[in-house]
């Protein structure tokens, strides 16, 4: 191949991936509900279900900051090690874990907008796999967390400045069941 050829296939993945990511945002995470009913013609519970409603789950999770004791932990510039603050947040959040048994977490990296998409989604999984070695350090089974990155692509403060930038490097906790 070409150096020219190389090139354009190159462009072309790059383009075919932010196309499948941007499909995945719109149309893979959206929710789906199911619903059987039984002869009664109510809807069955799971004993093993989680009652979200009662523990006041938001889709954002611990960036909403309406799940006590469930926070978000913060990185420094194009960093994934985790800060001594952060491991004291980890430890309430492990302590959380433990006190809800029944629920499993997504461990969500983010990043700031400097930086290509790449190299975002990279640094977001770094710092999400970070967090979750911390966790299963502490105690918590690795059954109940998954981790995902969303690199730049979902920013919890719009600007381009050091106060935005800081709040957007950051892991955050959602809930799921």
């Amino acid at each position: 191949m070409t150096q020219g050829t190389t090139r354009m296939v190159t462009q072309q993945l790059r383009n075919a991936l932010i196309l499948g990511m941007t499909a995945f945002m719109i149309f893979g995470c959206k929710g789906r509900e199911k619903s059987s009913s039984d002869a009664s013609g109510e809807t069955p519970v799971a004993q093993d279900s989680v009652d979200s409603s009662a523990m006041n789950f938001d889709a954002q999770g611990s960036d909403s900051g309406k799940i006590a004791g469930l926070s978000t932990v913060y990185f420094g510039f194009d960093k994934s090690s985790l800060t001594s603050e952060a491991r004291d947040t980890l430890k309430g959040n492990a302590e959380w874990m433990k006190s809800n048994p029944k629920v499993s977490i997504q461990i969500e990296g983010h990043t700031d907008s400097r930086g290509s998409i790449e190299y975002n989604l990279a640094l977001g999984e770094r710092r999400a796999n970070a967090v979750k070695a911390y966790l299963k350090s502490l105690g918590v089974p690795t059954s109940r967390m998954k981790t995902i990155s969303y690199g730049k692509e979902r920013p919890l403060v719009q600007g381009e400045n050091e106060e935005a930038w800081a709040k957007n490097r950051r892991a955050n906790f959602v809930p799921v069941q």
